[in-house]
């Protein structure tokens, strides 16, 4: 990080969110130098803490990559005194995150109205599966259920196989990015008018819009339909399988189309009738993919890969996962590293916004459950007498 003063400094956020669509939401303005609170349950904290496995010295590193540079305070708030201390940090707050269950958070009283009565310039987000309102406004969604219901397995997997889940949990992470863009619009707003903001939304409502070309041929009356790596506008915009792994290739215009053929020894194929232009490829998608696939299966893809970098062809290896993290791409930009966690180093993938006059990333580890309990409420007025007391009662879930 550089000597700027990070984007959100001096704006706190309260997060009652478990798992992801409201975790990495507030990890994102963490990023930018939010004081995030994570408030969570005694005892047990938020769900992803036991996700697994894998564990590393009982943590969870999938808690690690949604939690860096957050502090934890356990509270239970079904105690008057626990929901007292919550309204003590929402008076003092900015920011306000939670993903129940449309009403629940009403019944346990954090609700809007709940918490703006504490601090009516609050900005307030509330994420759901389905949001406040329609008939399903009230059931259980998780990511692969909304996966399903916004099309998105219906054109995921190969034409001949079943409807696959994207392999990471993608309306999740949409859902918060839409989220972290919702609670940055309402402070804008914020500093503008001096009122607060609430921001409502759903993860089935957050998923359609990065339909794109998917909903583009539903408006044009067309069924999209499974396609393996194959693009329904653009070919070649695929995957293809070298000598000794997979290879995407992606020719987005006729200039591009034309270096490929002649970097791969295939001039034929610009003469073909059936591939002259984007459109006639995209019409003969299949037999295009045939004469490509011989060609391509010829060499590795490292002999390929130096062909066409030179042709300046998009193209690029298919990485597994621990490529994609440990390459010298991503050792340049600073994109993963470590971070001392009292003695032992974890790992840290950054978030990619670099900007000119402020700073941004990660500063501390992801926090232990209640590490931050008494800190945070210091901060607040509650004295020692005060916490001991509620420790004892049992609010912080402390011995």
């Amino acid at each position: 990080m550089s000597d700027e003063t990070q984007l959100l400094e001096g704006i706190t956020v309260v997060d009652l969110s478990t798992f992801v669509t409201g975790g990495f939401c507030s990890l994102m303005l963490a990023n930018q130098g939010a004081d995030v609170i994570k408030v969570e349950r005694p005892g047990y904290g938020d769900d992803i803490r036991h996700s697994g496995p894998p564990f590393i010295d009982g943590d969870s590193p999938y808690y690690w990559t949604v939690n860096y540079d957050k502090r934890s305070v356990e509270l239970d708030l079904k105690r008057d005194a626990g929901l007292a201390a919550l309204y003590d940090l929402v008076a003092e707050t900015d920011v306000f995150i939670q993903n129940f269950r449309p009403g629940t958070a009403e019944r346990i009283g954090v609700g809007y109205d709940d918490v703006r009565a504490h601090n009516d310039g609050i900005v307030y987000c509330d994420i759901s599966a389905f949001g406040d309102s329609g008939p399903w406004s009230e059931r259980p969604g998780y990511d692969l259920l909304v996966q399903g219901l916004s099309g998105i397995m219906s054109v995921t997997g190969e034409p001949d196989g079943t409807p696959v889940k994207v392999g990471l949990p993608q309306t999740d992470l949409i859902t918060a990015m839409w989220a972290a863009f919702g609670i940055m619009g309402g402070l804008y707003r914020r500093s503008e008018t001096g009122g607060g903001e609430y921001v409502e939304l759903g993860m089935l409502d957050a998923a359609l819009p990065w339909l794109t070309k998917q909903a583009g041929k539903v408006f044009a009356d067309e069924q999209p339909e499974r396609m393996g790596t194959k693009d329904p506008v653009l070919a070649p915009y695929q995957t293809f399988e070298t000598a000794d792994g997979y290879l995407n290739v992606a020719c987005l215009n006729q200039k591009l189309w034309g270096a490929f053929c002649e970097a791969i020894g295939r001039d034929d194929l610009r003469e073909d009738d059936r591939f002259v232009d984007n459109a006639d490829r995209v019409e003969h998608m299949d037999a295009l993919e045939a004469e490509l696939a011989g060609t391509l299966g010829e060499r590795s893809t490292d002999e390929w890969m130096e062909i066409l970098v030179d042709a300046g062809v998009p193209a690029a290896p298919v990485q597994d996962v621990e490529s994609a993290l440990d390459n010298e791409q991503t050792e340049a930009r600073g994109m993963v590293r470590t971070m001392d966690d009292g003695g032992r180093e974890i790992p840290v993938v950054e978030h990619p916004l670099n900007f000119a006059n402020a700073a941004s990333g990660f500063d501390s580890p992801p926090p232990d459950l209640g590490e931050h309990t008494r800190e945070v409420l210091r901060e607040v007025g509650y004295d020692d007498e005060t916490l001991d007391q509620l420790a004892a009662e049992g609010v912080f879930g402390e011995d």
